[in-house]
């Protein structure tokens, strides 16, 4: 449900390290709430991974040229693959007014944040280490070599919290979609993403009457109830 008055778009970066369950918390939320946009990358397809709803697959080649063209709002080289986020999408869905949602890493998150100076960082993270190594290991989706790769990053990731807006534990995904359903509810108070509800309050114009208008309506109001009292 959007903030009355909220005529501005946001942008809301979910990130983390890999096995944190972004993927998952991200599927999670409220369709008719966010749009989701859909990053490209360079890596191999998943089992059960859908082109334009997962991912963009592209070649290195293709990934390259749009990066060069300036297509790309962050780009990143991860584990040997590299990730991109479609400029044109996610400004013309801010445009209209849409909360955006992007999953991206954190190196992508802090580029965006560079562009996109009101964007909303939220950092997703296991309640422990020990529980990151086990969901990457029971996913059974990549070798115990990258899988170590992957939790030494997750350390140099958790170095860079402190950039975030909101720190969110994934310990249930279900918790957690209610803690990012709150977080946007919030942001969505701020002052400057309520831009015409601030202009009618500036303008003395709220609920459409002027503060004149109402004072003396109010005045004309009481002189008639006290004229009926002295009757």
């Amino acid at each position: 449900m959007n903030n009355a008055g909220n005529n501005s778009g946001m942008l809301i970066i979910i990130s983390g390290p890999s096995g944190s369950g972004k993927g998952t918390v991200v599927k999670s939320l409220d369709k008719s709430r966010f749009a989701h946009s859909v990053s490209v990358t360079t890596r191999e397809k998943r089992p059960g991974e859908v082109e334009g709803i997962d991912y963009f697959f592209r070649t290195m080649e293709e990934f390259e040229e749009m990066r060069n063209e300036g297509r790309l709002l962050e780009h990143a080289y991860f584990c040997g693959n590299c990730y991109g986020t479609p400029r044109d999408y996610v400004e013309q869905k801010i445009n209209e007014g849409c909360t955006v949602v992007l999953e991206i890493e954190v190196n992508g998150a802090l580029q965006v944040r560079e562009k996109i100076k009101n964007c909303v960082l939220i950092f997703l993270i296991p309640p422990t280490m020990e529980e990151l190594a086990r969901r990457l290991v029971t996913r059974n989706t990549e070798s115990p070599e990258t899988i170590e790769d992957r939790l030494y990053r997750a350390e140099e990731e958790i170095e860079l919290v402190d950039k975030y807006d909101y720190l969110v534990i994934n310990d249930h995904v279900a918790d957690a979609v209610k803690r990012i359903d709150d977080i946007v509810n919030v942001e969505s108070l701020k002052p400057f993403r309520c831009g015409a509800m601030v202009e009618a309050l500036k303008n003395k114009t709220w609920h459409g009457m002027r503060i004149d208008e109402m004072c003396r309506e109010n005045n004309s109001g009481k002189e008639g109830a006290h004229a009926k009292a002295v009757v």
